[in-house]
């Protein structure tokens, strides 16, 4: 029976041995990628898993050596063993809680940026909506200076026409009185003058008028 024992306990150590090379490498290489390697850190701590049932195996059966020299050479096999899968237990929690700040890290940095690329897009928005604003205003300030020079053009063509027209009335009034025509024909013209002039005032007050909405419609 002690040699079925023995040949167990090798057995169940071998495989310990085994497992225990595997998951330090599952380590290593955890410890050297940059991403998140999700899937090598479950299958290292099933490793891990397994061996500290290997260890409950293995005290099991040096517990039944009778011969106390190999019984305590195999306690501290197993001891050993365990002593190794704890050691690769907590190296696979501090691996997995630095990566998760770092990944923690990396998610408020995403965050900020785009809280920043946010806020950025606002302030360029402002910026458009003030430009805009600025080219409007121009825009009017020139719409209403030319509105301006056309009103002041057309008025100041009014008053020559006006000129004008005055002198050849008096010039025509000298040639009736000159040939004598009655009054009631040059009353007749001078009506005919003063609605002549009640027109070409409606017309400045309209062109007006029509200037001022003009403005008013371009703001």
């Amino acid at each position: 029976m002690a040699s079925g024992t023995m040949g167990g306990l090798s057995e169940v150590y071998s495989s310990a041995k085994r497992i225990l090379l595997r998951a330090r490498d599952g380590i290593d290489r955890l410890e050297r990628l940059d991403s998140d390697p999700t899937d090598l850190a479950s299958s290292v701590k099933r490793d891990i898993t397994e061996i500290q049932s290997l260890c409950s195996n293995m005290d099991g059966l040096w517990r039944s050596i009778p011969v106390k020299s190999q019984r305590d050479l195999w306690r501290r096999k197993s001891e050993q063993v365990g002593e190794e899968a704890e050691y690769l237990n907590q190296s696979l929690e501090k691996y997995m809680w630095r990566n998760q700040k770092k990944m923690l890290e990396a998610k408020e940095r995403a965050d900020l940026l785009g809280r920043r690329s946010e806020e950025g897009a606002h302030i360029l928005q402002i910026f458009d909506e003030e430009a805009q604003a600025i080219n409007s205003v121009k825009n009017s300030k020139r719409m209403l200076e030319e509105s301006y020079s056309s009103g002041v053009a057309i008025l100041s063509k009014y008053a020559e026409q006006r000129d004008r027209l005055k002198s050849a009335q008096r010039k025509a009034l000298d040639v009736l009185n000159t040939v004598g025509l009655s009054n009631s024909v040059l009353r007749l013209i001078e009506r005919r003058n003063r609605v002549d002039t009640w027109i070409k005032y409606v017309g400045m007050i309209a062109t007006v008028v029509i200037l001022y909405f003009f403005v008013r419609w371009t703001r």
